[in-house]
């Protein structure tokens, strides 16, 4: 960071060809509380490399920093927001992923039933949780509790893939780029214009079920089979959707902050092509093209007219695109781990002979 970035008076760091960072990590706490095992992911925002200077002896103390991309600590909740009040109040904990299965806050392998039952009377130092992959601002709106906090999205920081970066994100309306003025929208929501989501749906932890039972159910369904698999008679994991049904005190959402749902365009390129990989050379090709084009994903996904599309890619692949841009794309769900997938006639594939490009 220090050979890469320069840091400005106002906290955000910038790269040679001007592009703006701010300090942040992901954390992760595991601990017991109320006789529970709890494991719970945090993002964490620094105003300056000062503080955080001053958060990594904290937390050297507490454990070590290089075992993961999401050091993992043995501390609750409680005992992190005071760690980190009692260096800056500029800090910003939030919740990450908040609902998703196993390592989050409302989790339900190992989260609370609210906030105020994870940080007690420092609850009022939380202002915004984050929807995660597997759920949106709407799901979030069903729980009155959480009114009072705004809801944010961003994107792995810890995966080096291109497909992970910028997959969510947050929308600010600021009249400076500033630490501060990004800190005010988180806090009060005033400079928060909304955010971009992908569909709950493509989620690992979307619907109920084992993967190693190839089984998904949704939560009626695994209401009445008692969250019991019926192939091994385990417990099945719960996904999101139940969770929230769990939780929720209202059938339909109420003021509900605006978003955007859109499934990265790598899945959608590899979705059309039929091909698994990621990262393989047709995928990075075709993507590249269209970047090099149209200057950014959300360009191409968001604003680009079909008839621009069909001059560089295929025109179904350009269809796939403006399906995306209106929500009209049919999702097996994604449970227990498993990502879900984009649900695709034959007609509506493009077959190529298949190279070593494609792998």
């Amino acid at each position: 960071i220090n050979k890469k970035l320069t840091e400005d008076k106002n906290g955000i760091l910038w790269s040679k060809n001007k592009f703006p960072f701010i300090w942040q990590t992901e954390i992760c706490l595991m601990y017991t509380k109320n006789g529970k095992g709890r494991r719970i992911h945090y993002i964490i925002l620094f105003p300056n490399k000062d503080v955080v200077q001053q958060v990594r002896d904290a937390l050297l103390k507490k454990g070590r920093l290089d075992y993961d991309g999401r050091p993992i600590f043995g501390i609750d909740s409680i005992e992190l927001l005071e760690m980190m009040r009692s260096i800056s109040a500029d800090i910003e904990i939030i919740p990450a992923h908040a609902w998703t299965s196993w390592m989050s806050i409302f989790g339900s392998k190992s989260g609370f039933n609210s906030v105020e039952e994870c940080f007690e009377e420092k609850s009022k130092h939380i202002h915004a949780i984050e929807t995660g992959l597997s759920s949106n601002p709407s799901m979030n709106r069903r729980v009155s509790k959480l009114d009072k906090y705004n809801l944010v999205s961003f994107s792995d920081a810890h995966s080096y893939h291109i497909h992970r970066i910028g997959r969510e994100a947050t929308i600010f309306d600021l009249k400076e780029l500033t630490y501060k003025n990004i800190l005010n929208a988180i806090r009060t929501g005033k400079g928060l214009s909304g955010t971009i989501e992908i569909d709950p749906k493509i989620g690992k932890y979307h619907e109920d079920g084992h993967r190693s039972c190839d089984l998904h159910v949704n939560f009626k369904e695994s209401k009445k089979l008692n969250k019991i698999c019926p192939k091994c008679r385990k417990e099945l994991t719960i996904g999101v959707e139940y969770r929230v049904e769990e939780l929720a005190d209202r059938e339909k959402p109420i003021n509900v902050p605006e978003f955007k749902t859109l499934i990265p365009l790598t899945e959608l390129i590899s979705s059309i092509y039929g091909i698994k990989q990621l990262q393989s050379k047709k995928i990075l090709e075709i993507y590249n093209k269209l970047i090099s084009n149209f200057k950014n994903e959300y360009n191409i996904l968001i604003k680009t007219k079909e008839d621009d599309l069909r001059k560089i890619v295929h025109e179904k692949l350009s269809n796939l695109i403006i399906k995306n841009r209106e929500g009209k794309l049919n999702i097996t769900p994604g449970y227990d781990g498993i990502y879900g997938k984009i649900i695709l006639e034959e007609k509506d594939r493009i077959k190529e002979q298949k190279t070593l490009t494609n792998y």
